[in-house]
């Protein structure tokens, strides 16, 4: 800036500008110097370990070569020689490698082409011990590798040659990294005194600067302030001036005050920014979910709710519907795990810095709610009360008929029955004096009474199986199988596929040899069978029972409009049976083609 008309000084400006362009490039020169320098001593260390790790390692490996080649003399067989003729190939490959490269360096191995004269000296000794091993291994390969092999006896002296030259070896090579090792120490030491003395002139530098530089530049800052604080005095009064002029919009910002606070205590009012956190929330809205302070970084759905469920239900609304606005009740949860429902609404706005926010208005319908969940609650324990009622009266209607069925089984075995065989044995002892006439009468007395006395037992047996009660479902279907077979001549099998044997409820166990019994009993009756296959099988909760004939068949259309009739009612106690122990029954037929009834149960 100019001197007319204004507070700084151009010419002060261009001096603290020209001094600290001076200062910083004094500092950057200093430092890229410093770097040029280390960088350079780094790259010269940087090969240092790499090459005493291969001198190094030339010790084990003269070693291992010599400990190789020594191993000949002990092998009787030529396999045996050849295997280790490649072990020694191998490593003295890598050895020779290896010593032509800490001497003429290596790329590939890392290694520099240039040793220091200590070192080049110690290698001018041990080259002529390398070379006599270096010929002695060589001999003893081409020796192996002859065609045909060369016996043992012809290398025994190379053998001897590497054995005496180890040790000469071994002693300049401990000597070549010991010097490696005490030239990487003195460029260490070196790096470090460069350190030192960078560090010196950089510390130099800015004492400099701050003598030169900085100190000058503070008092001219301190003589701007001075110049600033006599402009602040004529801004305080234009300040003043500038209150006067704002008086109307003083008084148009305590109206929308007045209008806020008024919105604050009688809505539930919230603003959020797009992505959730609060700007600002109403009075009201802070008592109903007990929040008296809230930070800009507080999200919405933390503050209404305490639950991470509804939290995430209420995040995904705002989420979905943040540049379409929404309107619905929503679950909330407060500090002292009380419900809230709300009737809300969001409705996007954009404020006066042209920022997106949200604008949250809602209303409180928790009783209204509740009385809706308490009706809802009502109606579904009415519902279930009627289902448990119905379920109840089935199982005594059942538990009645089976009952019923063991006193006539009772009464027939005990009375019956017995009254029947008397009147077969009565009739027996007869003494008949016409015996052409009445021969054929007594013989018909006999047939008949034979057929009663059947008939009786099938009909207690068909009412009371023991095995059922004793044993299970599974003896008992067995049972009712062989049993109908006899008194039938009719081929029904039982084929239990899975070999289930366990008990189930009693009434389930009941109702299962009730279906099966009666869709035997159709099978013979009805369907005009001669072969009735039965079959059980299982897995971890269902049982499947399946009932096959070879009869007539019908018309599975027609079944659920017959209601009176043989068959028309027992098919509905099929049905009726299959529900009360929830399972699932179907019918599958063709005339002409037989039945398949099949019932599955959980189990």
């Amino acid at each position: 800036m100019v001197r007319n008309g204004s507070s700084l000084d151009q010419r002060t400006f261009d001096k603290l500008s020209r001094l600290y362009i001076i200062a910083l490039s004094t500092i950057a020169l200093s430092v890229i110097i410093s770097q040029i320098l280390i960088r350079k001593h780094l790259n010269n260390q940087q090969s240092d370990s790499t090459v005493i790790n291969v001198a190094g390692r030339q010790r084990m490996l003269s070693q291992k070569l010599t400990k190789e080649i020594v191993s000949l003399s002990t092998e009787d067989t030529l396999e045996n020689r050849i295997l280790l003729k490649n072990k020694i190939k191998k490593t003295f490959d890598l050895w020779e490698t290896s010593h032509n490269a800490l001497q003429k360096g290596s790329d590939s191995l890392g290694l520099p082409k240039k040793n220091s004269l200590e070192v080049n000296d110690k290698f001018k000794t041990l080259n002529p011990v390398f070379d006599t091993i270096s010929k002695a291994v060589k001999s003893i390969i081409n020796k192996i590798e002859n065609k045909p092999p060369l016996p043992l006896e012809s290398y025994t002296s190379e053998i001897s040659l590497v054995k005496v030259n180890e040790g000469d070896f071994l002693m300049v090579m401990d000597a070549i990294v010991n010097q490696y090792d005490l030239e990487a120490d003195l460029k260490v030491r070196r790096l470090q005194r460069l350190e030192i003395w960078l560090m010196v002139l950089t510390l130099l530098i800015l004492l400099g600067e701050f003598l030169f530089i900085f100190w000058p530049t503070a008092k001219s800052v301190r003589s701007i302030l001075s110049e600033l604080l006599i402009a602040e005095k004529r801004a305080k009064k234009m300040a003043i001036d500038a209150d006067e002029l704002s008086a109307s919009k003083e008084k148009s910002i305590k109206e929308l005050r007045a209008l806020t606070h008024a919105m604050d205590e009688t809505l539930l009012f919230a603003r959020i920014s797009s992505n959730g956190n609060i700007v600002h929330m109403g009075n009201k809205f802070s008592r109903l979910f007990k929040f008296s302070k809230f930070s800009k970084t507080q999200v919405f759905w933390e503050v209404i709710s305490v639950s991470e469920n509804e939290r995430i239900i209420i995040e995904d609304i705002v989420s979905k519907h943040k540049k379409t606005g929404w309107q619905g009740e929503v679950k909330a949860t407060n500090k002292d795990n009380e419900d809230i429902w709300l009737e809300m609404a969001i409705i996007p706005f954009s404020s006066i810095e042209e920022k997106s926010e949200l604008l949250i208005i809602a209303s409180e319908i928790t009783e209204r709610k509740k009385a809706q969940l308490e009706i809802e609650r009502l109606t579904k324990k009415s519902f279930e009360e009627k289902m448990s009622q119905q379920k109840i009266i089935s199982s005594k209607i059942i538990e009645n008929q089976e009952r019923e069925q063991n006193r006539i089984a009772k009464d027939v075995h005990d009375g019956i029955g017995q009254m029947l065989t008397g009147l077969k044995y009565n009739l027996e002892s007869i003494n008949i004096e016409d015996i052409d006439k009445t021969a054929a009468k007594i013989n018909h007395l006999k047939e008949l009474t034979s057929n009663i006395i059947k008939g009786v037992r099938t009909a207690t047996f068909n009412l009371t199986p023991p095995e059922l009660s004793d044993h299970g479902i599974v003896p008992a279907i067995t049972k009712l199988t062989q049993e109908l077979a006899k008194l039938t001549g009719k081929n029904i099998v039982f084929f239990n596929k899975t070999d289930f044997n366990k008990r189930l409820e009693s009434l389930t166990e009941i109702n299962i040899y009730r279906i099966t019994q009666e869709a035997i009993n159709n099978a013979i009756k009805y369907a005009d069978s001669t072969h009735i296959l039965v079959s059980l099988s299982h897995s971890e909760d269902l049982l499947s029972i399946v009932i096959d004939d070879n009869g007539k068949g019908f018309d599975t259309s027609k079944v659920k409009n017959i209601k009176n009739g043989d068959g028309g009612m027992g098919m509905t106690f099929m049905r009726e049976r299959i529900n009360y122990i929830e399972g699932r029954f179907f019918i599958n037929s063709e005339i002409g083609k037989g039945t398949r009834i099949t019932l599955n149960i959980p189990i």
